[in-house]
């Protein structure tokens, strides 16, 4: 059973690098009209006109940093205004940083929880309502196959993506009357920017998967007869969560914080 993307239209947060650019293809190709929400306008307005020239869609720019409060209510009011509806939200927007916890910034850490969670939370209040109403679409956020056990040396980043994941999955349970589609998607080492903002290639365990094998997958497992609540890419990652889940909480902890060099 394939998922309607012709007719709809695909909100994407962090949509300027890596993933979000990657979402913003495979959906436009499909036929989606797209937004396009990151800080950095001018990727926006590049790759819209790229999207808009390849595919023949709408591809729509919209510069907001979704780490500051109320950046959710403030990108809903501007959509209503145009007269824009939106049928699939993809959580995509987060970063993540490397080293001991004591030596983090607090303003960093402020922001990293503000995007990776706080922005999640309320993006997907703010449109959930109309999502499930409507129902052609899909509800995506993009956690991490961190979020399967405590990740020392990214205790923060680690904590944001078990809630987005445990969230998620909390969200398809109470929407599973609908026809939307939700789903988390837990990826491990990507080749994007992740971990030139992170500062550390420490911080990559196990092997790198392209974006677009991560949205490949995201969008398989969208388009199966029943959605799954989650899934995570890969199959180190599959059996590395597996084996988390299984192991006493120590030895867990041990094998993630050697693994990242804690």
């Amino acid at each position: 059973m394939s998922m309607t993307y012709r007719g709809t239209t695909a909100l994407i947060t962090g949509a300027s690098a890596g993933l979000g650019v990657e979402f913003a293809r495979q959906w436009a190709e499909r036929g989606a009209d797209v937004v396009l929400v990151a800080r950095r306008v001018d990727r926006l307005e590049e790759l819209a006109a790229d999207l808009e020239r390849r595919y023949g869609v709408t591809a729509r720019p919209i510069a907001a940093d979704l780490a500051r409060p109320g950046a959710a209510a403030a990108l809903r009011a501007e959509l209503d205004e145009l007269g824009v509806p939106v049928h699939t939200l993809v959580n995509n927007a987060g970063f993540g940083t490397h080293g001991p916890f004591a030596g983090e910034d607090p303003t960093r850490i402020s922001e990293m929880i503000q995007l990776n969670v706080l922005a999640v939370t309320e993006l997907t209040r703010e449109f959930l309502p109309g999502l499930t109403a409507d129902g052609r679409g899909a509800l995506v956020t993009v956690a991490s196959a961190a979020a399967y056990q405590p990740t020392p040396a990214m205790a923060v980043y680690g904590a944001t993506k078990a809630f987005v994941l445990n969230f998620t999955e909390a969200v398809a349970y109470e929407t599973r009357a609908s026809s939307l589609r939700v789903l988390a998607v837990s990826p491990g080492p990507v080749r994007t920017e992740f971990f030139d903002v992170v500062g550390s290639r420490d911080a990559a365990v196990g092997r790198m998967a392209t974006p677009e094998q991560v949205v490949t997958a995201t969008r398989r497992a969208l388009e199966r007869g029943k959605t799954p609540p989650s899934i995570v890419v890969g199959l180190g990652n599959r059996l590395s969560a597996t084996a988390s889940a299984l192991a006493p909480r120590r030895l867990a902890l041990t094998v993630a914080g050697r693994a990242l060099k804690a």
